[in-house]
């Protein structure tokens, strides 16, 4: 299902309302001294972020359902993710895409591909410890790394040790 020209235009304006929104959480963040981890590698074109993106929602978007009813209708119809399942632990909705082609592993509407998917991984990178997707491409490096390393290089360990805290860590860049 590729995108027509209104849906482009409404995808567009929903995009640039993203990114401004994006951009001020994330120079909020970095005024209070967070530094999200750095993203390292690049695409393999594995698909695995199109075949079930994934949304966490806000307590009250979730509680009240006509917000929850708006929202997952503007997600079917201007986003064409269609609702596979709810995980409501971590009050998250999970989608199919409609514009994922699953043969070639490949977007439809690439050029108007909703803000979310122009933004990954970049989006997890603020998290504690970001999981990636198997297949993808790129790794999530800690921001303090260097300092890591160091700090486990002076410590009393095996290699297998060594070897597991920096994998765990995320102090891998290469």
């Amino acid at each position: 299902m590729r995108d027509g020209f209104l849906r482009r235009t409404v995808k567009r304006v929903a995009r640039w309302h993203f990114n401004v929104e994006l951009s001020v959480h994330r120079a909020w963040r970095r005024s209070r001294g967070e530094r999200p981890h750095v993203v390292v590698g690049g695409c393999r074109r594995s698909g695995g972020c199109c075949e079930a993106p994934a949304i966490a929602v806000g307590t009250l978007l979730w509680s009240v359902g006509p917000l929850q009813r708006v929202f997952l209708a503007w997600q079917r119809h201007v986003n064409g993710f269609e609702v596979v399942r709810r995980e409501a632990c971590e009050r998250t909705f999970v989608f199919s895409c409609t514009h994922f082609d699953r043969e070639t592993r490949s977007c439809d509407s690439y050029d108007s591909r909703p803000g979310m998917c122009r933004d990954y991984p970049r989006l997890l990178l603020w998290q504690a410890n970001p999981e990636l997707l198997p297949g993808c491409g790129y790794r999530a490096v800690a921001p303090n790394a260097e300092g890591l390393r160091e700090s486990l290089g002076r410590l009393d360990l095996t290699p297998e040790q060594r070897e597991k805290l920096r994998k765990g860590l995320g102090l891998d860049a290469d």
